[in-house]
């Protein structure tokens, strides 16, 4: 049973999560190389703007805040899972090499296979699902000891091998390509937010609004899987199915948001952690919570980056490696 004490903190904490996401989005919409003036926001958001105020809050700012937060909240959980079911707190989608097969996956379709126009947008997670689910299924079968089980340690080892190597074959891939194909995977690569219209969003909102809820239900094989093997198993857990479908999950997650957002890595590493800190190791306690800060955490990222230098900005995946990294970095010699 849950402390009535840990129950309130966290609604406590989501609350003010929520509030720090709408401040940081009221902020970000006034902001670029168009500036919206804030007085405007409100009278534009009604319908009362301008064709040149609609235009620039409805056209562009929206679609890629909400993009760049759901992206946050999907790599965040994934991040979760990740942890959950390798009891590895160094495991995220994008060390262990699933967003580069996601990548890898997405290279292939984009500058090899005929691409129609109406089904572009909603084929990407799906492929992007295909190579990231393939490549998390390599490194389980590298890292599994049929003796010892899944080792949390060589998890983690494998994938940043296969992330190097896939990354590697993502510039094999593009050196013969045409220019402007060229131009989006190096994009791509360096995390560039470029999925910034509203059928994006329809293609990943799904993912979450199904995904989320079925990870907050698995919330309490999570919390086993944590444990020992003989203890899940006195418990009642079947290890292997748990965490097969989890797995898929994660994968799922982690490929629907990189498909639109490109290589983008640390979030779900960094956003558990500091749930974790919190509100502690329980799942059905800090999932929400970290699904709150990897949004944030992703939607700040992206309004400094895109601020910072003009006329373009930096990269958002870079403005989120500079802080993960020592994070990471941290976090292994803590370990």
């Amino acid at each position: 049973m849950i402390q009535a004490s840990l129950l309130k903190k966290q609604r406590i904490l989501l609350s003010t999560l929520l509030a720090l996401i709408t401040i940081t989005t009221v902020i970000s919409m006034g902001l670029g190389d168009a500036p919206l003036s804030y007085d405007r926001l409100i009278p534009t958001l009604l319908g009362h703007g301008t064709f040149k105020e609609e235009f620039v809050l409805f056209s562009i700012r929206l679609p890629r805040i909400i993009i760049t937060l759901l992206a946050g909240m999907a790599l965040s959980l994934s991040g979760a899972i990740l942890q959950g079911i390798t009891r590895n707190d160094l495991a995220d989608p994008g060390i262990i090499g699933i967003n580069s097969g996601a990548g890898v996956a997405i290279s292939i379709f984009f500058l090899f296979l005929p691409i129609e126009a109406g089904s572009f947008v909603y084929m990407l997670p799906l492929v992007a699902f295909f190579g990231a689910f393939l490549t998390a299924c390599l490194i389980y079968v590298f890292s599994y000891n049929r003796n010892t089980g899944l080792q949390p340690v060589k998890l983690v080892l494998v994938g940043i091998g296969f992330s190097m190597a896939l990354s590697g074959a993502m510039i094999v891939l593009i050196s013969s390509a045409e220019r402007e194909k060229v131009d989006f995977i190096a994009k791509w690569l360096a995390g560039n937010i470029w999925g910034t219209d509203w059928p994006f969003i329809w293609a990943l909102l799904p993912w979450l609004a199904i995904l989320i809820p079925v990870t907050l239900y698995k919330a309490n094989s999570l919390n086993l899987l944590g444990l020992s093997e003989p203890v899940a198993v006195g418990a009642g857990v079947s290890i292997e199915k748990e965490r097969i479908i989890l797995l898929l999950i994660a994968v799922a997650l982690a490929a629907s948001a990189v498909s639109v957002t490109g290589g983008i890595t640390f979030i779900g590493l960094m956003a558990p952690h500091i749930a974790k800190a919190l509100v502690g190791p329980r799942n059905q306690l800090f999932i929400p919570l970290a699904i709150l800060i990897g949004g944030w955490l992703l939607l700040f990222a992206d309004m400094i980056g895109r601020n910072l230098i003009e006329p373009n900005g930096i990269p958002t995946g870079i403005i989120v490696a500079l802080i993960g990294a020592p994070y990471f970095i941290y976090l292994l010699l803590k370990k």
